[in-house]
């Protein structure tokens, strides 16, 4: 595997760390410069061969690094003789690199299962792929906007006024790019990566994709954010995000637990988030636990909804949730119903399926997307659908109660009860806590 550094920048926001005798990338975390941390994280997904670019005390550098041999990994440089911007530098790898290759910025603190990445690249035959995730603030970041299959249609910059809800799928920094893709960079100029290349493969219709994930990867040009990322490192919440690893879920149910219950929910304008519920999910983002929604949306296959309307409806939950500082990591949804006879209904959907609650086609979807342990997961849902899908995958559910609707059944949840999706979320901390 081939890999390209961005190493180049000054860092003057994190001059108040590395003062003026060393280049951002070379500041100390937990005891490890962090463009080292990068230049290890690399080799152990496979690479032989690094090119850094870099200007900026680039002999600090190229002296710590060399060629390499100390990391067992080929080691090269592209020195800026002026700054080439996150993406200018890239022009001098069209004779150098013969196969797709990641790039990733020196100031970037990540640990990523990359070999699934680039199979994912490969798979979709794609001229450039963006690792994207939700974060805490989409209001604030650039959002990589994409097709139900994941193909990037366009960039949301944070620069522009949104008043519309989106999809918290945030650029993170980190892309595979195929050799050919440089041919829409005909001259070393000073260029942005993502808004100047990405945007021109979009607009010259290239296939470029999105691969979103929930493992670590964290920019540090900030002090604050270069403390936030150290305390991660030294507790081992980096290293347990890579999908390499077993993960664990707390599966969500959405009207009745996130949002308000309204029955059937037929525009995205009808979603109101539920008291409580934006703290719950934030609680989730902040432990070990995956936040993922499985949702029935039967009003697609009945023809009261267009698929657009609602994925529209899960635009506005991420909105809203990404105001108050939380996020999901997956969104599931069933679009299918088994019964006929609804003016409209969409004749193909109209069956028995295996994603519809209570069958778990959903949270096996999840488990595969995010290699997760189904036996350390959680339910969390308002109905005793929810319960009776928590039973059939084998794990415990708590009900909550908070906008409940009448059920017949009566089914004990197997946790109990609480008043609200953050009761809900407290109780399996406990459990958790306890263990």
């Amino acid at each position: 595997m081939k890999a390209f550094i961005l190493a180049g920048g000054k860092g003057t926001r994190l001059r108040a760390l590395t003062g003026d005798l060393i280049p951002k990338p070379m500041a100390e975390m937990a005891g490890v410069p962090v463009l080292e941390r990068a230049v290890t994280a690399l080799k152990v997904n496979g690479a032989d061969e690094i090119v850094m670019s870099v200007g900026y005390l680039s002999d600090v550098i190229k002296d710590y690094f060399k060629n390499g041999e100390r990391w067992g990994v080929k080691i090269d440089y592209i020195t800026e003789k002026e700054p080439l911007g996150s993406g200018g530098a890239l022009f001098y790898l069209k004779d150098r690199f013969k196969e797709d290759f990641v790039v990733c910025s020196g100031d970037t603190v990540f640990d990523i299962d990359v070999k699934r990445m680039l199979a994912y690249h490969r798979k979709k035959k794609a001229a450039a792929t963006l690792f994207t995730h939700p974060n805490s603030h989409p209001y604030d970041s650039d959002v990589i906007v994409c097709d139900r299959f994941g193909r990037v249609t366009g960039i949301d910059l944070k620069n522009g006024a949104r008043n519309y809800c989106y999809r918290n799928n945030v650029n993170a920094g980190f892309f595979v790019i195929s050799p050919a893709a440089l041919r829409y960079i005909p001259a070393p100029a000073k260029i942005n990566l993502e808004h100047d290349f990405i945007a021109a493969l979009v607009s010259g219709g290239e296939r470029v994709y999105a691969y979103k994930s929930p493992e670590y990867i964290k920019d540090v040009g900030t002090p604050e954010r270069f403390a936030s990322t150290e305390r991660d490192v030294i507790s081992g919440r980096t290293a347990r995000r890579n999908l390499k690893n077993k993960q664990k879920a707390i599966f969500l149910d959405r009207d009745g637990t996130i949002s308000a219950y309204k029955g059937f929910i037929r525009s995205a304008e009808q979603i109101e988030l539920l008291p409580y519920a934006a703290q719950a999910v934030k609680k989730i983002n902040d432990g070990d636990y995956l936040a993922v929604i499985v949702s029935n949306q039967p009003v697609i296959a009945r023809g009261e909804a267009t698929r657009k309307e609602v994925e529209r409806g899960f635009e506005r939950l991420e909105t809203l949730l990404g105001e108050s500082g939380a996020y999901v990591d997956g969104i599931y949804y069933c679009p299918h119903h088994p019964h006929s006879g609804f003016k409209g209904e969409v004749k193909r959907l109209k069956k028995v399926c295996r994603c519809r609650k209570p069958d778990t086609g959903m949270l096996e979807a999840a488990a595969k997307d995010f290699n997760l342990d189904l036996s350390k997961c959680y339910m969390i849902g308002d109905s005793d659908v929810d319960v009776k899908t928590a039973e059939n995958a084998g794990i415990p559910c708590v009900k909550v109660t908070t906008g409940l609707k009448e059920e017949k059944s009566g089914i004990v949840p197997s946790l109990g009860t609480a008043d609200n999706l953050l009761g809900a979320v407290n109780i399996i901390t406990e459990i958790n806590d306890e263990r």
